[in-house]
């Protein structure tokens, strides 16, 4: 741990230094007038006259005074020069730092500094080191785990098509399952393009006041179909009034459509969906009467591309869980004690997106 040491600021060093050599200038001019006086032996109450006769002690004074403005010139350079190196040392050091960042070397440094704003500056940049060197390494795994995750459904498809080609397998059949494993990277594609819009800092939403009640119904109806296929029917607990909340309505609304589209992949016959406004902030519910989720999948749904049991492709989750953090929000899973799975969405009300 960096032990504590008082910070001053650079403006606080500069005058500090300025007035010192004011100071000193001052001083040197006070002991210059007392030597004038003693070498002279000069009354202050001589006439014009006596003193313009004493040409040769003025001339001495002028000697003095040359070599004491010298003086005081010298060390007006030297003090110059020794703050000077003091401010820009610490910003060489810095610039090199913030060179090196950009480089790629997301390693922060060990520098300290006595200058308040330095300081800061400093923290400020290892702070970024650290976010760069998470960021980076989640873009290093994702692109790892997507390119296994593209590779897989290729490599069917591929296999597929050979055997059509070489008579091996039936057209037909091999066909069907060309256009299913085309479709699945199709989905797959998507969400990845989803998550990199979701990680791109730079890309901006349409943030509006919504009322969460209607996005939940809007996404509940359109997987409607989906839900009659299996037999699976939706009931709602919301609010007696309109649950309204500033957000980007189109991030809120996939991350609900992608925790209803896993409920109802477990499900057995219902999915409840709940949506309330608490004192603080606004809780959204999905729940299914399935079997729930393993216990030891369950500190690890969230993660990208970890497939639980009967997962697809370990995205959905994940990317409900960007958009949450986005609304500085929370989401957890559980399973409730009648069975079956819970995600939970809970977002500050006082949060601006």
């Amino acid at each position: 741990m960096k032990a504590h040491r008082k910070k001053i600021k650079i403006r606080q060093r500069v005058l500090a230094a300025y007035s010192a050599v004011l100071f000193f200038s001052f001083a040197l001019t006070g002991i210059i007038f007392n030597i004038a006086i003693r070498v002279l032996d000069v009354d202050l109450d001589y006439n014009l006259a006596e003193i313009a006769g004493a040409s040769e002690g003025v001339g001495r004074i002028g000697i003095i005074l040359v070599v004491l403005i010298s003086v005081m010139f010298i060390v007006a350079v030297i003090v110059t020069y020794f703050l000077s190196n003091s401010i820009t040392r610490p910003i060489e050091k810095l610039s090199e730092f913030a060179l090196d960042i950009g480089s790629g070397n997301f390693v922060p440094n060990d520098l300290e500094f006595n200058d308040s704003e330095l300081e800061d500056l400093n923290n400020a940049l290892n702070k970024s080191v650290k976010q760069l060197a998470i960021y980076d390494g989640e873009q290093r795994a994702f692109f790892q785990n997507a390119s296994h995750e593209l590779r897989t459904p290729l490599m069917s498809i591929k296999c597929y098509a050979e055997g059509i080609n070489f008579g091996l397998m039936d057209p037909v059949t091999a066909s069907e399952t060309i256009l299913q494993e085309t479709d699945k990277l199709s989905e797959l594609v998507a969400d990845l393009l989803y998550i990199s819009k979701i990680d791109n800092i730079t890309t901006a939403y349409t943030v509006a006041e919504v009322d969460l009640l209607e996005i939940v119904r809007d996404c509940a109806m359109r997987q409607q179909v989906v839900a009659d296929k299996k037999q699976i029917r939706f009931y709602y607990d919301f609010s007696g009034s309109a649950v309204s909340y500033e957000c980007a309505a189109e991030l809120i609304s996939r991350a609900v459509d992608n925790l209803i589209s896993n409920a109802i992949r477990y499900a057995s016959s219902k999915v409840v969906l709940s949506c309330h406004k608490k004192d603080s902030d606004i809780e959204i519910s999905v729940s299914d009467d399935g079997n729930g989720v393993d216990a030891e999948d369950l500190p690890h749904v969230f993660e990208r591309f970890y497939k639980g049991r009967g997962g697809n492709h370990g995205i959905g989750l994940s990317i409900v869980k960007s958009i949450v953090l986005q609304h500085n929000g929370h989401i957890k899973a559980e399973n409730s004690k009648e069975g079956g799975a819970v995600f939970s969405i809970s977002l500050p009300i006082e949060f601006r997106f």
